[in-house]
């Protein structure tokens, strides 16, 4: 299926590792040229060059925090129309609520919530003008179904949501969309880290962790950061104009319930 996005512009968030690397592989694959952030020069260097090697696609190595005003100026410096954007960031630490301080919250809602909220407010309306625009966050599966200890991301996430969800019917009669993508499970360093600390508080080896993360999953496995990867590509697409402020779920059917 041709997507409709070949010769476009897209800045892309966290993209040298994960679900961001993933979500740049497949826009790279249809013909989408690529502003790509990071904080890790080396890792992000390394995904451009695979991507350069694979793809006729122009690509865009911006370093730095995206979380600063400095690191989003330097990605909207090198790509300041974008027709698509990604929005990804780590995700804060887990944790008792009892145990944050102001300081803790602040970050998180800088990273998780507000940045995402500056690059949009940056773009948007230059995407209006343009009659078209596509915006994904990468959020979490938190936001539908919220995971105890982990609080700092279940909030700054939840408060993006609801910002979007009023933002994106304003804008989709320009044939500008904003949705979200909410990942579970995926075998990303986030998820082998957590297993891992695990499995040497268990006493149990990181394989066998691993294989119940998988085990534990309605569909018996992690997921594959290409599949993420593809349905952000999709959301992306010139065919996608219709969907609107959808946050979709994509955790194998851990989240269980009749809507969704």
């Amino acid at each position: 299926m041709d997507l409709g996005i070949r010769g476009r512009k897209a800045i892309v968030c966290a993209a040298s590792k994960g679900l961001g690397r993933a979500c740049a592989i497949s826009l790279a694959r249809e013909g989408v040229d690529l502003v790509i952030t990071a904080r890790g020069a080396e890792a992000l260097e390394a995904t451009a060059a695979e991507i350069r090697s694979k793809y006729q696609v122009n690509v865009i190595t911006v370093v730095g925090d995206i979380s600063t005003d400095q690191g989003r100026a330097d990605a909207l410096g090198a790509c300041p129309n974008p027709d698509i954007l990604v929005n990804n960031a780590g995700g804060p630490p887990p944790g008792d609520f009892r145990n944050w301080a102001r300081e803790d919250w602040i970050k998180a809602i800088d990273a998780n919530m507000l940045t995402p909220i500056f690059l949009i407010k940056a773009v948007v309306d230059g995407m209006a003008e343009r009659k078209f625009g596509r915006i994904v966050n990468i959020t979490s599966a938190s936001v539908k179904s919220p995971i105890p200890h982990l609080g700092l991301s279940n909030g700054a996430r939840a408060g993006l949501t609801g910002f979007v969800a009023g933002l994106a019917r304003q804008m989709c009669k320009h044939n500008v969309t904003i949705n979200g993508l909410l990942p579970g499970p995926f075998n990303t360093d986030r998820i082998r880290g957590t297993t891992k600390a695990v499995a040497e508080k268990t006493g149990r080896s990181f394989e066998d962790a691993m294989a119940d993360v998988g085990k534990s999953n309605p569909t018996g496995r992690i997921g594959d950061p290409a599949e993420f990867g593809d349905a952000c590509a999709f959301l992306c697409s010139a065919s996608a104009g219709f969907i609107v402020g959808q946050n979709l779920v994509m955790d194998g059917g851990s989240f269980n319930s009749s809507m969704g």
